[in-house]
């Protein structure tokens, strides 16, 4: 995918709106060719410094920028100059889908090998044991509890992990 293509795409601009947020949106979205400071992202993009670090540092740490010290012979000041590697972005998207899969894989488990009372009064939902402890009445409110069918939130949930499995190439693991 080039370079463009990749800042044109909604998956992508979304996942960078969700990393630096809507403050450092400027900056992820528009980043310039070769190195710049940060102070040259602000003037250009007319945001403030500290905004500017933010949303760099964060791209940073999730290997979507790097940078240079270089120090000023006479004042002994550093300054950092940036580069965006933004080629690593598929492969991040890949790993947040992986964990992802493995997230709902838990969930879904966790949902199909349990029993939940609900309390239709407050919509707290208990698990069995809770419920038990309680004595099957709602610690909120008193009402009772009732026998809480969870099949379509199961099937929810096994449908998208097919679905991600699909799109990752990936196996069952069970």
């Amino acid at each position: 995918m080039a370079f463009e293509d990749l800042l044109n795409d909604p998956v992508i601009q979304k996942y960078l709106h969700e990393l630096v947020g809507p403050t450092g949106m400027p900056v992820a979205a528009a980043p310039p060719d070769g190195e710049v400071t940060d102070e040259e992202l602000a003037e250009d993009l007319d945001l403030e410094l500290n905004d500017v670090r933010r949303a760099l540092f964060i791209l940073y740490e999730n290997d979507l920028a790097t940078y240079r010290r270089v120090r000023d012979e006479d004042s002994g000041w550093l300054t950092y100059l940036w580069t965006f590697e933004y080629e690593n972005i598929p492969e991040n998207l890949k790993e947040e889908m992986h964990r992802l899969l493995e997230a709902i894989e838990q969930r879904e488990e966790y949902e199909r090998t349990h029993e939940f009372y609900l309390c239709e009064v407050c919509s707290i939902r208990f698990e069995f044991g809770e419920a038990m402890d309680f004595g099957f009445e709602c610690p909120e409110c008193g009402s009772p509890l009732e026998s809480m069918e969870n099949n379509h939130l199961v099937d929810a949930m096994t449908r998208r992990v097919d679905n991600l499995r699909d799109e990752l190439n990936v196996d069952a693991t069970s």
